[in-house]
């Protein structure tokens, strides 16, 4: 936008507050025309796209983010604006702020929108806009030089697994593999770094749960957007101003157990929650699942007893429950020379000699999309047969075991989903 640009959308913005009218194009150009100079009719339409991004947008992220297969929009300066169309991270040097403090004011301005306090005494947000956008923002001086804003775009339909496959997250027999392991009500977690694919993946084998079933989901930000017909979503609440009024994961988790589950799902184990996860799964809610954050498959032990900790749960304790409640990891990667993600095993949780608990995979997803047995395979068989499934004596035979039968394992009188 020209100079002069901050004081015309405040003079917008008071004008609308002003008339009580909400910020649609026509509001928005006879509040521009009252309030700025006279402007030609493709002047007029140009300048009341850029108020409005400016207004109830995302400002000059607004195009970005409206392109297909964005994910990440990352805000590191002024010019300095970072994009991942799924290849991994790249410059959009044809996008900029006019300076520091137009960064800053976005970073307010979805703050607000979103319902969260960002100023000097609570300098960062984690939340999620309207539209479902994650955001998160980083004021100076906690960010050095400018205010730091990453934006993850959220779809407003659900991946399928037919869409990952398509995409190559996953082969086919993969996706029937794991359509298997949720219909059989094995407990699992989605492990992989940050940005992945975690809760894409969880989102998508949601959606293939029975209809009969209730899923109550607890999450810090509500991402997860299952296509199910029976949700129930809890949202974490940060403290107010007086550091009163906080609701934790852990709280949520436990209101869960009491909302009549019959699949708890944890968006992000990511502290003390994992004691009454794993409490729940060890008492008779079979199911369960969500993701964490892990380097690899192998890591995911040492990461929950690390996060058990928190809860003053003993390392042995930890560990005796998650062997007993905790049967499958799936691991998500990037893959280095593409910057593709894809799913890379299957992993099943064993226990060692020493008493801790280990990982076995029980299947490998290479590059090319084969689907390799691990020496976890056989337990796995064993695993869903005594769930009442039975898997193929090799993975890449697993075609028609989860997917394709959603029709045959439902119930009388339910959808297949």
């Amino acid at each position: 936008m020209p100079d002069g640009a901050a004081e015309l959308v405040d003079a917008v913005r008071i004008r609308l507050a002003e008339a009580g009218a909400p910020p649609t194009a026509g509001s928005v150009a006879a509040a521009l025309r009252a309030a700025g100079p006279p402007l030609g009719g493709a002047d007029v339409l140009n300048a009341v796209r850029n108020l409005r991004a400016e207004i109830v947008g995302a400002g000059p992220l607004d195009p970005l983010l409206a392109e297909n297969g964005v994910t990440d929009v990352l805000v590191n300066g002024p010019d300095q604006i970072w994009v991942d169309r799924g290849r991994g991270l790249e410059r959009a040097p044809q996008v900029r702020f006019p300076n520091t403090d137009a960064v800053r004011r976005l970073a307010h301005r979805l703050a607000t929108a979103a319902g969260r306090r960002l100023d000097d005494a609570r300098p960062w947000v984690d939340a999620r806009l309207p539209d479902g956008t994650r955001l998160h923002a980083v004021l100076p001086p906690i960010a050095a030089d400018c205010t730091h804003i990453s934006l993850r775009t959220s779809r407003s339909e659900p991946f399928t697994l037919a869409e990952l496959v398509a995409a190559g997250a996953l082969p086919p027999s993969g996706a029937d593999l794991l359509a298997a392991v949720l219909r059989a009500r094995l407990s699992l977690l989605i492990s992989g770094g940050t940005g992945t694919g975690k809760t894409t993946l969880l989102a998508a084998l949601l959606g293939l749960v029975p209809g009969n079933e209730r899923l109550v989901i607890a999450e810090d930000s509500a991402e997860l957007r299952p296509d199910h017909p029976h949700v129930v979503r809890l949202q974490s609440r940060p403290p107010n101003q007086e550091s009163l009024g906080e609701l934790t994961l852990r709280d949520l988790v436990r209101q869960a157990l009491r909302m009549r589950p019959d699949r708890l799902v944890v968006g992000e184990v990511r502290g003390a929650e994992v004691v009454d996860l794993l409490a729940a799964l060890n008492t008779g809610h079979e199911g369960g699942c969500g993701t964490v954050h892990a380097n690899t498959a192998a890591d995911v032990p040492a990461r929950l007893e690390a996060l058990g900790s928190l809860a003053g749960l003993d390392r042995h304790s930890l560990h005796s429950q998650l062997r007993a409640g905790l049967d499958a990891v799936v691991h998500l990667g990037r893959d280095r020379a593409d910057g593709r993600r894809r799913v890379t095993g299957l992993h099943l949780l064993v226990g060692e000699s020493d008493g801790l608990t280990g990982t076995v995979a029980a299947v490998h997803f290479d590059r090319d999309g084969r689907a390799r047995p691990g020496p976890g395979w056989a337990r796995l068989r064993e695993l869903c047969a005594e769930h009442g499934l039975d898997l193929p004596p090799h993975p890449e035979a697993a075609g028609g075991t989860g997917t394709d039968q959603a029709a045959a394992a439902t119930g009388p009188g339910e959808e297949p989903t």
